[in-house]
């Protein structure tokens, strides 16, 4: 039986066609890869330049803040910043009294970028603050037509603000490209300069991420941006006084002044049975200090003038600014607080006005 003839290895080319396609196919992909990480190297490179080696803290980035022009710079808040208490109180603080003045204009604001860039909120907030009406378009929808609206509600900010030598820390490009921080500068200097009937929160600060561009690269750098700092020198009261220093240097002997106060107006309001225990607290509506005017000045003061039980802040203020124009009347200086303060529990500025009615009427008996 003859075995069957040996047969030398055929060729393979259906093998090396399948190699050659899977080499193909490799070496295509990893092009395609390198490309696509190309592409997203380059749509990450305005993140990569915010993270810098020495960054405190990652920042989330919209695309927008990375789309600069040469020599333009984006600031952004650090996420932890916007976190911060103090930070949120002061950004309700401003929503809420923007709101209120606004109330009969129908107008509510929510968030301040979007509501406040072009101009149109703005111009109203100003007009009503102001009690004055601004040549401007009432509505525009083109961003030529906004900028031009709010140059001209900057410009007429910046003739009310310029005489008291305020720095001015926003520009029109800042606000209508949505920067939270100057937008927020732009609110504490109206708030400040029309004494808003509000309390800012003391000390706020922000860690902020300061973008730019030069020669075509973008390069990040990390700031503090203060945006409020005490009561008095935000209300450009920066003489100090005896209360100053007795709450820097003498804190122990501040008992000591409360009780002489104490003392002072109880000696006055026990007549009506009536009688104060905590400084801060029990003058903060009003309420006390137009009793105690009339108690001092020896007349009546009819209830219809001020509200005996005030239960919003703008009645409490109501009330402790009558007490204020009553001390005008009687020959005293006008106080250095404001009522503002007084309503909100600052005990320094009570104790200024408390210390004024004592200097004046301790001979009483």
């Amino acid at each position: 039986m003859s075995s069957a003839p040996l047969r030398s290895p055929a060729p393979r080319p259906h093998r090396m066609k399948k190699d050659e396609s899977f080499l193909g196919k490799l070496g295509g992909t990893l092009a395609r890869k390198k490309k696509a990480k190309e592409v997203s190297d380059l749509q990450e490179e305005g993140k990569n330049a915010i993270h810098a080696p020495m960054s405190p803290a990652s920042v989330e980035i919209h695309p927008e803040d990375t789309q600069l022009e040469e020599n333009e710079e984006r600031a952004v808040i650090d996420p932890t910043s916007r976190e911060d208490p103090r930070f949120k109180e002061l950004v309700k603080v401003l929503i809420d009294w923007i709101n209120d003045v606004l109330v009969e204009e129908r107008i509510i604001v929510k968030q301040l970028e979007e509501d406040l860039y072009d101009g149109q909120v703005l111009q109203k907030l100003l007009e009503k603050l102001a009690d004055c009406k601004l040549n401007v378009a009432e509505v525009t929808q083109s961003e030529i037509g906004q900028k031009q609206k709010l140059q001209a509600v900057l410009e007429a900010v910046q003739d009310l603000l310029r005489p008291h030598g305020r720095v001015l820390q926003w520009t029109v490009d800042s606000i209508h490209g949505k920067s939270l921080v100057a937008i927020l500068h732009l609110l504490v200097a109206l708030a400040t300069h029309f004494r808003a009937p509000i309390h800012l929160p003391e000390h706020v600060s922000v860690q902020v991420v300061v973008v730019r561009k030069r020669e075509g690269m973008l390069h990040s750098s990390h700031v503090t941006e203060e945006l409020t700092t005490t009561t008095e020198m935000m209300m450009g009261r920066f003489e100090r006084d005896a209360f100053d220093t007795l709450f820097d240097h003498a804190p122990d002997k501040l008992s000591v002044v409360k009780q002489s106060l104490i003392t002072f107006v109880n000696k006055h309001l026990n007549k009506l049975n009536l009688e104060v225990t905590e400084l801060e607290t029990q003058f903060a509506d009003g309420v006390y200090l137009v009793l105690l005017m009339g108690l001092l000045e020896d007349y009546f003061v009819p209830l219809h003038n001020f509200y005996l039980t005030p239960d919003s802040f703008p009645q409490k203020v109501h009330n402790v600014s009558f007490a204020f124009e009553l001390m005008l009347d009687g020959g005293l200086k006008k106080p250095k607080a404001r009522p503002e303060d007084v309503v909100n529990l600052d005990l320094k500025s009570t104790l200024r006005v408390l210390y004024n009615l004592f200097t004046k009427y301790k001979h009483l008996e």
